[in-house]
């Protein structure tokens, strides 16, 4: 398999970087098993560069396509993988984490992933968080289209629709199963923009203001 090359950034891309204006802002992203977990590298660098402060959580299978030192490079911060691996004693993270998040951002979100959450299933430490946040979620599904499409699945995403949870819709395209067809997860830009969006209506819980755009 050839490595794929990260897309050069955009001069929009590059100011709005530069500009700093997730400044205040703490988001918790969550990684599921899939190859698409590449692309949230993407997006938890670009987060870092406009001044978010990033944690990532990652479940068992995700940490088989991306290391965790790949997200500890990128936020300068441990990479959470168990809900087990706590840094003091009696430190209920998915408790500290959801609560300190101004957004949580689960990418990719697997068929296994939301239907856990539309049970209210808490079996490890992604799921957990996510069914005790304290802020808006977005989910950006990745899989085969054939589970996008199954009716089970597609009742599960109604389900956590219908309780909060932002669905970021995927896309149509190739998939790592060498078909194309729907469930190819969101492209890092619109999941980055749908994410600013969401943090910049309403104010940091930290209480640091958002600079102005230039």
């Amino acid at each position: 398999m050839t490595r794929a090359s990260s897309p050069r950034p955009t001069s929009s891309g590059s100011s709005a970087a530069a500009s700093g204006d997730l400044r205040g802002y703490e988001v918790l992203v969550a990684v599921c098993g899939g190859i698409a977990a590449y692309k949230t590298a993407m997006v938890v660098s670009a987060l870092v560069q406009r001044g978010a402060a990033v944690h990532v959580a990652m479940t068992a299978a995700a940490q088989r396509f991306v290391a965790p030192l790949t997200f500890e490079a990128l936020t300068a911060r441990k990479a959470h993988t168990s809900l087990w691996d706590v840094s003091e004693p009696y430190d209920p993270q998915h408790l500290r984490l959801t609560e300190a998040a101004d957004l949580v951002l689960v990418a990719p979100a697997t068929a296994n992933m939301i239907a856990k959450v539309a049970h209210g299933l808490a079996d490890d430490l992604v799921s957990t968080m996510l069914l005790s946040v304290a802020c808006p979620v977005l989910i950006a599904p990745a899989m085969n289209t054939r589970m996008w499409e199954n009716p089970m699945v597609a009742a599960n995403v109604r389900a956590i629709r219908d309780a909060g949870y932002e669905i970021i819709e995927p896309g149509s395209g190739w998939l790592a199963c060498r078909t194309v067809g729907a469930g190819r997860m969101a492209e890092p830009n619109e999941i980055i923009e749908r994410a600013t969006a969401r943090l910049k209506a309403s104010a940091p819980k930290a209480g640091t203001p958002s600079p102005p755009l230039p």
